[in-house]
């Protein structure tokens, strides 16, 4: 029988925990599962929460809050430690619900695709509609560019000008991908140890993608598999430090580029791709500062 160890990070959202819990305590796998919730230092009794309400959990309490992931690793460190790992980790996020059927789901998929490295389900936000993130391209410096200046937005079917978000593809078709998101993303206990554990140069945002650019390289796929839904309260907890999560996004977004591609583009087009990215951070800030309070998104 396959293994899974769920890890989900949280951070002052106790009531978006519960749900999330339990919801996997509602249609038990059928793998053999571990659950592993990393708290953040949180403030609003969340440890306490899954002490009293969810003993099964394994529970990780960091004394500081660390991002997302540092605090994922600080239970990646332990998976992989243990005398008998599981075969399969899943990052998830704790503003998501898990329907009947979907861990398993997953992990037959993999159980099935040898070559596939890491999967992603369909991603649902609470009004219907697909969390674009679920499913993507690396942001090169030209797709950056694409959508950096606004023509993704402008032209939401071109292959060329939308590959960063895929709006072009059916969401109902399966994908080979460059990326899924960490909010959901399955990935095998080998690949983790082939890779490394996330950056932690990447405070929150952008270490999905670094990671699943690291497991390309090591020639493995990446699927989208919309077999498999599961929901997502997308931006719950950086709704409530706005400010903070904007500057970590657009940070994350520089820190991708210079990584992997300025050694290898043309000053100028690193210069345009960094200029872009600082007006658009310096739009989403002063936008933000404009909404009222229940209103403030990041990005």
């Amino acid at each position: 029988m396959a293994s899974l160890a769920v890890v989900i990070l949280n951070y002052n959202r106790a009531d978006l925990l519960a749900d999330c819990l339990a919801s996997i305590a509602a249609a038990p796998a059928r793998c053999h599962l571990s659950v592993w919730v990393v708290d953040n230092a949180s403030t609003d009794g969340s440890a306490t929460l899954v002490r009293e309400r969810f003993a099964w959990v394994h529970l990780i309490e960091s004394p500081v809050n660390g991002g997302f992931s540092a605090g994922n690793n600080l239970a990646l460190r332990q998976i992989l430690a243990l005398p008998d790992p599981p075969d399969y980790i899943l990052l998830l996020n704790n503003d998501t619900v898990v329907p009947p059927g979907a861990l398993d789901g997953l992990v037959e998929y993999l159980e099935q695709h040898p070559a596939v490295g890491a999967v992603g389900p369909k991603l649902l936000l609470p009004d219907g509609s697909l969390d674009l993130a679920c499913r993507r391209s690396f942001p090169t410096p030209t797709v950056a560019f694409y959508r950096l200046f606004g023509l993704s937005r402008l032209f939401p079917r071109s292959r060329r000008f939308a590959a960063y978000n895929m709006t072009y593809l059916d969401p109902d078709v399966e994908t080979e991908v460059d990326s899924v998101v960490g909010a959901c993303m399955m990935v095998r206990t080998t690949v983790v140890r082939e890779v490394g554990l996330l950056d932690e140069a990447f405070f929150m945002y952008g270490e999905d993608l670094d990671w699943a650019y690291r497991i390309k390289q090591y020639g493995w796929k990446i699927v989208y598999y919309p077999g498999v839904t599961v929901y997502h309260y997308k931006r719950a907890a950086s709704s409530r430090r706005p400010i903070p999560s904007i500057r970590a996004f657009y940070n994350a977004m520089r820190l991708f580029h210079r990584k992997h591609y300025a050694a290898t583009t043309p000053a100028l087009v690193n210069r345009l791709i960094e200029f872009g990215i600082t007006i658009k951070e310096l739009w989403a800030l002063g936008r933000n500062l404009l909404l009222p309070p229940s209103a403030r998104r990041v990005g």
